[in-house]
């Protein structure tokens, strides 16, 4: 019989490059804040230390560049995927289809440039304080824990099949610390920055609702990076 995997641990393989290929749980989407501001606290630490012997330009690029190795570019992936399936106009039952193809398109290939473009703009600008990486990467996890609990999956049989079991809205309760500490580093502004996360947040999944029925593992992915991307462009944007 196979030993269970904590729910921690199948938190972080599911987030981040370390135990990749293991089968996801419910009881992992507790963990995703956690996951997410341990994330966000490795981040902050290059911001930081970078910010110590760089420009910000090269700082900014640094960051970038760490998410991915962390992340290993599976939510920028799913940005691409989402990007080639949502934004085109063609039928509901062809943009699992395009999603699901190795291949990218036009649109992901913008919304790429896009995004990590904006990413490492934000990142470069000296107001930028370095702790608010952490509660931004916990917010942006957060509300991809709550997704399952409120849209239905679009793909039954695929990644996320595990997450639909047990799943509950009692997750959003994980937003408030996060929120707060937010605000406790950045003030009003922070507050913004999480209202716009999560708007951000909602619009992509709306749009997945919309054209594809539910969320997929991709849209996920779209979730995380929108969001953090929206967050960390309000905080610079604040005069």
């Amino acid at each position: 019989m196979a030993m269970r995997r904590p729910a921690a641990m199948g938190a972080v393989a599911f987030l981040t490059v370390f135990g990749r290929g293991q089968v996801p749980q419910a009881r992992a989407l507790w963990w995703f804040p956690m996951v997410g501001a341990g994330m966000g606290a490795v981040l902050a630490g290059v911001h930081w230390g970078a910010g110590e012997l760089w420009p910000l330009m090269v700082v900014g690029i640094l960051v970038v560049a760490a998410d991915l190795v962390l992340t290993g570019g599976l939510h920028l992936d799913g940005l691409a995927d989402s990007a080639d399936g949502l934004l085109p106009h063609m039928e509901r039952n062809r943009r699992l289809a395009v999603m699901s193809r190795p291949d990218v398109g036009a649109f992901a290939v913008a919304a790429v440039v896009v995004v990590l473009g904006a990413r490492w703009a934000a990142l470069a600008v000296d107001s930028m304080e370095s702790l608010a990486l952490v509660p931004i990467w916990a917010i942006s996890r957060t509300l991809v824990a709550l997704v399952p609990a409120i849209v239905p999956y679009a793909r039954p049989g695929g990644l996320a099949d595990p997450f639909m079991a047990g799943v509950r809205r009692w997750l959003a309760l994980w937003l408030a610390p996060a929120v707060a500490a937010l605000v406790l580093i950045e003030g009003i502004a922070g507050a913004v920055a999480a209202g716009v996360a999560v708007a951000a947040a909602v619009g992509v999944v709306v749009l997945a609702w919309r054209r594809l029925g539910g969320f997929t593992g991709d849209v996920l992915g779209a979730v995380i990076m929108v969001a953090e991307t929206a967050a960390l462009f309000a905080l610079v944007a604040d005069p």
